[in-house]
């Protein structure tokens, strides 16, 4: 059909001039992901926090180490002194200058506390990995936002395209209807509707198109950009319809970071128990030392005095009471033991059931795919024969324009569904610790 073709044409040109609006920058999917994992900002700040723990779990900061120490002190005194002897002889000094001096180093090591320091050990390099899993929740978050505002942008640029093919069946339709006018087969109130319609889509159009700029800025926020970049984005994205919920039950309990990073706390809570329950042994440390010492003092027994030498010695020492402490504070961790092994339940029955909700909305959302892929092809089909219907004067211009807003809206029900249906899919990869981009 001629108007069939007309369309096509004008639908051809509009995409061209879509693309060509935008032909600044054409921003990948890959390219957005890698902008994100660079530039954003709450990524930064986990992975901060993680060097702070990589930067904590080492032997110093377990106790495993010796503390060296060293000291110098130097002082002195100007006086003047009255000294009276056995025999009733007075000695008076002015001025008498005393002076001293000390210097050294000291080394003490604990090497045995009850295990205490190997269970804080193991403790900073669980913390280090539990950070490591929430950098990872980060990053799949942060990958499934940008999943979600580029395929939004790739949604709204099709429905930018179909908003202005639609002035264009609108143009057609107000050419037909002036044509008509002015042979003398139509009526000034074809035209004035059709100018009204005309002027509706245009409004659409611009309406539409501003979405899309806005759906841009939030975008380049995600990638923590200069916001007012210009770029456009892929329009055709698939569907993974081959995921399975068995197992993606089995990938969320060996993948999830959440689930693994609740999992990790439990092994933290456990080991500070065994650090608690290292107090209860004798505590035995192992010193030595160097010290240099050097006085003067024209008033004393010795004017001069100067020490040099090495010290050494073993110290330990056990709690024997205090006041019950010890007992409260394992009980303590025992109590956070099952906490959390009461919190990584929970998590895993939440998972699970996000991962249901998630997989029901899945699968409906790809049956609705297909039926409005058949709603679009039937509309377009149903407007193509109503404008040529039109054309020759068999039908109206309300069922004209009735079938144009049937196939509009059949077009972005498609694009909606189809957009839901591939945030489904992202949010199932998302849970199951699968989303590897």
């Amino acid at each position: 059909m001629k108007i069939k073709s007309y369309i096509y044409a004008t639908f051809t040109i509009c995409l061209c001039s879509i693309s060509s609006v935008f032909a600044q920058e054409k921003l990948t999917l890959q390219e957005a992901i890698s902008i994100a994992l660079q530039n954003n900002y709450d990524i930064k700040l986990v992975k901060n926090e993680v060097e702070i723990a990589k930067n904590n779990s080492n032997w110093g900061n377990a106790g495993m180490l010796p503390i060296v120490t060293g000291d110098f002190s130097t002082g002195g005194s100007r006086q003047n002194t009255v000294q009276t002897q056995a025999s009733g002889t007075e000695r008076r000094i002015n001025g008498a200058r005393n002076s001293n001096m000390g210097y050294g180093f000291g080394i003490n090591w604990t090497v045995f506390d009850g295990f205490s320091m190997f269970a804080n050990y193991e403790r900073l390099k669980t913390l280090e990995q539990q950070g490591q899993k929430n950098v990872n929740t980060q990053i799949l978050n942060t990958i499934t936002e940008v999943l979600s505002a580029y395929y939004n942008m790739a949604k709204q640029q099709q429905l930018v395209i179909a908003a202005d093919s639609t002035i264009d069946v609108s143009a057609l339709r107000l050419r037909i209807a002036d044509s008509k006018l002015k042979i003398g087969r139509g009526s000034k109130l074809d035209v004035v509707a059709a100018q009204v319609d005309y002027n509706t889509d245009t409004s659409t159009y611009l309406q539409q198109k501003n979405l899309l700029n806005n759906y841009m800025v939030a975008l380049n926020r995600l990638l923590a950009r200069d916001i007012t970049t210009k770029f456009s984005v892929d329009n055709i994205f698939d569907i993974d319809a081959n995921l399975n919920y068995t197992t993606l039950s089995s990938q969320l309990e060996q993948l999830n970071p959440t689930l693994q990073s609740a999992i990790l706390n439990q092994k933290v809570a456990e080991l500070s128990l065994k650090q608690i329950q290292g107090n209860r042994y004798p505590q035995i440390s192992l010193n030595s030392g160097y010290d240099f010492n050097k006085s003067e003092s024209p008033t004393g027994f010795n004017t001069q005095f100067r020490a040099r030498g090495f010290s050494y010695g073993l110290t330990a020492s056990i709690n024997i009471f205090n006041g019950f402490l010890q007992r409260q504070n394992e009980r303590n961790a025992k109590i956070n033991i099952s906490t959390a092994k009461t919190q990584v339940e929970q998590t895993k029955q939440n998972l699970v059931a996000q991962l249901t909700e998630a997989y029901q909305d899945y699968t409906t959302f790809l049956e609705l795919v297909k039926l409005e892929q058949g709603n679009v092809n039937l509309a377009n089909q149903n407007l193509d024969i109503t404008l040529e219907k039109y054309r020759l004067g068999n039908i109206t211009p309300l069922e004209l324009r009735e079938a144009q807003r049937n196939a509009i809206n059949a077009n972005n029900r498609y694009l909606e569904i189809k957009y839901q249906a591939k945030l489904s899919e992202i949010y199932l990869k998302q849970i199951s610790g699968t989303l590897n981009l």
